[in-house]
Formats: structure tokens, sequence, C-alpha cells
């Protein structure tokens, strides 16, 4: 993986910081020519509106970027961190929409995601949150390495600690 400050670079990804542009074209429900057919999906939208409400925290080095399908260039979904770190630990969030998922994605993000975390001064955990209907994000975390730790009413926690 290589790296900079506003991208990631995998096998077949690309992780790239949003743009407050691209928050606001998904919020007033726009589309763009680069965006796969079913992006923005729900939870894209939720991070557009929590980027347009707080650009000063997510659209940093470890905040909020748009997972590029590096074969075809269109943005195929969404990974971030939720910045500032809270005592050493980050929260990670991430979606590919449904015309992308079985293909691995979701997992080589959030190993790079995951891998970048760890490299924000005095970072030491990442973790993260799966609805117990969703279990192929659990696998996700697990094909990851994390580990998890409780569940909490409908919502498995996972963490990742660095060793």
């Amino acid at each position: 993986m290589s790296t900079n400050t506003t991208r990631l670079t995998t096998p077949r990804l690309i992780l790239r910081t949003w743009t407050a542009d691209e928050a606001t074209t998904v919020t007033r429900g726009a589309r763009a020519p680069q965006w796969a057919d079913d992006f923005p999906s729900e939870g894209d939208h939720l991070i557009a509106g929590f980027i347009t409400e707080h650009p000063g925290t997510t659209l940093g080095e470890y905040g909020q970027r748009l997972i590029i399908e590096r074969g075809s260039g269109q943005v195929i979904g969404a990974i971030g961190l939720f910045w500032p770190p809270a005592g050493g630990v980050l929260e990670i969030g991430y979606g590919i929409v449904a015309s992308r998922r079985g293909r691995g994605y979701a997992t080589e993000a959030t190993r790079a995601m995951t891998e970048h975390a760890l490299t924000a001064p005095g970072v030491h955990t990442v973790t993260a949150g799966v609805d117990l209907t969703n279990p192929a994000s659990a696998r996700v975390l697990d094909k990851c390495g994390f580990h998890h730790w409780t569940t909490e009413d409908q919502t498995a926690r996972y963490r990742f600690i660095r060793t």
C-alpha cells in the first residue's frame, strides 16, 4: 500500500479524501459521472451530511475517504475514521455499493485504512460497530484481524489493537 495525506492506494483501490464539493453534491441529491450507478448509497448520504456539518474533523488526513475502483475509476463506496481519537482509539466505518459487494473491496479498504489509522499520533486501537443483521460486515472485520469484544443492543463491537 502506498500512502500520502489524501490518498491511500491498494492493489485494486484508491482511498481518496472527499472534497467539500463532493459532499455537497451528495447532500443535494445530484450525481457525478465518475460515480458507480448505485453510488451514493444511504450510508454515503449520512457521511456526506456529517462532512458538511464537520468539515474540519472529517476532511483531513485521518478523515473520510471515497473508495475508487482503480480498474474503472468509479467511486464505489466510502470509508473513514471518526476524528479525533479518544484515549488513543479511533472508530472506522465503511460501505461498498451493492453492485460491487462480494469482491473483497471492503476488506481491502478496511485493512488499508486501519493500517493508516495506526500511524496517527497516539492511536493504538481502531474500533468498529456492526449491526447484528449484517454478518458480511462482521466477516470483513474478522478478515482484517479485528476481534469482537462486546455486543450492545443490536450492535456487535469490534476492535483492532496495535501490538
